[in-house]
């Protein structure tokens, strides 16, 4: 496996990695059109060819002799509104770690989120904030064997679907 961070020849093997990494997690919880509608909008080529442009964003692609296998994208100058008082001065958001459902198990987002935490000591962050479904257990228990802990309840809106998501941070 290698990663290496993404390039605008990337991004419609994003897109389509993208797409597909979300479907396969939660495709399942919404309608069809409300799911339609936040990958046109949330996982569009504008979208991700923004985070890809932007210096202030890491998007880091994990390959392998197949292609791509994993994502992570992070935005180094942001945060949570809804994070609780007192909020980080400087934090970053993890705003997406996906592995293809074919590479699950194989350390894929072990290596994303250890290049997400080592890039966002480099760049002197405070914290790391996510968010994570209520219902991604799988994904909660990954978060805490990295040090996040939830912060907060917030909600992650799907088209008209409203989700209900846990605020986690990572002090550093």
């Amino acid at each position: 496996m290698l990663l290496r961070p993404a390039s605008t020849t990337d991004i419609p093997a994003l897109v389509e990695l993208s797409r597909e990494c979300f479907v396969a997690a939660f495709g399942h919880l919404y309608a069809p059109e409300d799911l339609q509608s936040f990958l046109d909008n949330e996982r569009s080529p504008e979208k991700l060819g923004a985070a890809v442009a932007d210096a202030d964003t890491g998007v880091m692609l994990a390959e392998d002799s197949a292609g791509l296998i994993g994502y992570c994208t992070m935005y180094f100058d942001a945060s949570f509104p809804e994070r609780p008082a007192p909020p980080p001065t400087r934090a970053a958001i993890l705003s997406q770690l996906y592995c293809a459902p074919q590479a699950t198990g194989r350390g894929v987002g072990a290596a994303l989120i250890e290049w997400a935490i080592g890039e966002a000591r480099m760049r002197e962050r405070e914290a790391i904030q996510l968010s994570v479904y209520s219902e991604n257990f799988g994904a909660q228990r990954f978060y805490q064997r990295y040090g996040f802990a939830k912060v907060a309840d917030i909600a992650f809106w799907v088209g008209s679907h409203r989700d209900d998501e846990f605020l986690y941070e990572l002090t550093l």
